[in-house]
């Protein structure tokens, strides 16, 4: 990867020489990058996924500040003490996780570093991570255990958020690692909860998985545009418009 930065473009024999490994392992690699959404397939080679590539985590974090807040708020209001729950990536469930700072007794199973540090000032709580390699600078794993850790317990609640979603109401990650974390997280719980924000709603990204009317609850803070009506009017009951509360 950090090749194909510098140069955009590369081929299997540059990678193969460059890292001394045969040509068999590089197209290995080269195809599970590309099916992570993280390079595209050339002849003979690669080229960086660039016009795919998410927004930082800093500026994800300050982007609606006031509306993720308040959906978290929202949801963290649903979680009683001694609950089991999932939290996935995302800088808006790591919201609604220092917004449960004060709940007690808690089960935590998390692939977000951030969202488990915020709940681990209550000694009361039990928190469970995965292994591998931690995503910097997001703080969060996504390895192959991190997808099957939620398959291996059932929690009350699972909170979770999506990088966009689509005008027919498809959910879309950046990574099909990201997609099928989420769809762990939510076919194994009693209860799924969808935290967004109204700027999600026609936003792009290449992994799709998942459909809004599977979720359970979906927290909003504000209607998105109109041309969502229908498929937010067919969820009734399942959607919540939090509002964002005035100063």
């Amino acid at each position: 990867m950090q090749l194909t930065r510098q140069m955009k473009i590369v081929s299997v024999e540059l990678l193969a020489e460059k890292l001394a490994v045969s040509g068999q392992t590089i197209r290995r690699d080269i195809n599970h990058l590309c099916d992570d959404n993280q390079l595209r397939r050339r002849h003979g080679g690669a080229e960086l996924f660039e016009q795919q590539l998410n927004t930082t985590y800093q500026q994800r974090s300050t982007t609606n500040l006031d509306g993720k807040r308040a959906v978290a708020v929202n949801a963290a209001k649903k979680i009683p003490d001694d609950a089991t729950i999932f939290v996935s990536i995302g800088t808006t469930p790591m919201m609604v996780a220092e917004a449960l700072r004060d709940k007690k007794h808690l089960t935590i199973v998390t692939n977000n570093l951030n969202a488990a540090m915020a709940l681990s000032h209550e000694i009361t709580n039990r928190i469970i991570l995965p292994g591998g390699e931690m995503r910097l600078p997001d703080r969060d794993i996504q390895s192959e255990e991190a997808v099957s850790i939620f398959s291996n317990y059932r929690a009350d609640f699972g909170i979770f958020g999506v990088a966009g979603i689509a005008e027919d109401g498809a959910m879309l990650d950046f990574h099909n690692s990201e997609v099928r974390t989420r769809e762990a997280i939510r076919q194994n719980c009693r209860t799924s909860i969808l935290v967004t924000d109204s700027s999600k709603f026609g936003r792009s990204a290449p992994a799709v998985g998942g459909h809004i009317s599977q979720v359970d609850q979906v927290l909003v803070d504000c209607m998105p545009e109109k041309n969502f009506s229908p498929i937010l009017n067919s969820l009734h009951d399942q959607i919540e418009i939090v509002g964002v509360p005035h100063l």
